[in-house]
């Protein structure tokens, strides 16, 4: 058997038992809460128990599974464009951009504005955060003067990042009262995810996805260097540009439904390569799974480790994640001292 040949089967193999996980997180998923098992027990016969499990649980298991998936998307097209491990999806300023768009919403609806408070609520948190991440990547392109050059580019959106961060930090600094709403949302959480957002993420999932595979050609060329993928005579500004804009899409989404999760989009991608090497076509797709059982592993805890109380799920994931990140660290070291 080929090293190929195995690879292959490896990545099969990932999938199959990511896609299994999904399936038993699911149910896990249903059956954490306030109220324990019982409402799962008693959905048959008891109305209240059908409404926890079918219009509460289900869809933020649901939900947390998709914006995880959105995050290791857009966590494997990130590593790929940037050539970088440590690229993650929050490298184009979409983050920062998403808590500043928040805390301007706040801001203005705390201040009545007669003319902009009927349209902030009709927009929302949700539609405030995503405008703010799409406004925030849009300025990171016009800094950086297209997708062109990828140092240009991250160095415009850590940039972009770093002053919108500071604008945020500067409204909690004027206006304490919007504090409180704001940290909830940095610290992110799957509470509010119905089954509306669901269909959002997953009609942003689907096509991204696609798309994302038809590029992954590219990806791998850009793997080899710059040069290279240009002297192969593959579009790869083209792809490149449709490749920010599925990244920054994938990320918008999942940050407006579900606030700032860290490390998700970071680790997914590693652990992936941890199991197989294989091209990004395939890195893509496992990596959507990895992301998905991540955050719907988190969210799971984050619901039952202190129920009824609930822990913050970006917490979580963070002190998962650099649990992670220092274990792999100090296992290259060791590896490094062996070799």
């Amino acid at each position: 058997m080929t090293e190929n040949t195995r690879q292959q089967r490896r990545a099969l193999v990932l999938g199959m038992v990511l896609l299994l996980l999904t399936a038993v997180l699911l149910l896990l998923g249903a059956s954490v809460g306030s109220t324990g098992l019982e409402s799962l027990h008693s959905m048959r016969s008891d109305a209240l128990a059908w409404q926890i499990v079918w219009d509460i649980r289900v869809p933020r298991t649901l939900g947390a599974w998709l914006a995880g998936a959105l995050l290791g998307l857009a966590g494997a097209i990130a590593q790929g464009l940037f050539r970088n491990p440590l690229a993650d999806p929050y490298l184009l300023g979409s983050a920062a951009g998403a808590a500043l768009g928040v805390a301007l919403a706040l801001v203005l609806l705390g201040a009545g504005a007669p003319l902009l408070a009927p349209w902030l609520r009709q927009l929302g948190l949700t539609g405030a955060a995503f405008i703010g991440a799409a406004a925030a990547v849009l300025l990171t392109l016009l800094l950086a003067r297209g997708v062109q050059h990828t140092l240009r580019l991250l160095l415009a959106g850590v940039v972009v990042g770093v002053v919108l961060g500071a604008l945020s930090s500067l409204i909690m600094l004027l206006v304490p009262e919007v504090m409180q709403t704001l940290q909830a949302f940095i610290l992110g959480s799957t509470a509010f995810v119905d089954w509306a957002a669901c269909a959002l993420m997953a009609g942003v999932l689907l096509p991204g996805l696609l798309l994302a595979w038809a590029g992954s050609r590219v990806l791998d060329a850009l793997s080899l260097g710059e040069a290279t993928a240009t002297s192969l005579g593959l579009p790869v500004a083209t792809q490149r540009a449709v490749l920010v804009v599925v990244l920054a899409l994938a990320t918008g989404t999942a940050v407006a439904q579900t606030g700032l999760i860290g490390f998700v989009g970071l680790a997914a991608p590693h652990l992936v390569r941890s199991v197989t090497r294989t091209t990004h076509g395939r890195l893509i797709l496992l990596s959507s799974l990895m992301g998905g059982v991540l955050l719907m592993t988190a969210d799971t805890l984050a619901r039952g480790l202190l129920a009824p109380q609930e822990l913050p799920v970006g917490v979580l994931t963070a002190v998962l994640g650099g649990a992670y990140l220092l274990w792999l660290m100090h296992r290259q070291g060791v590896q490094g001292r062996g070799a």
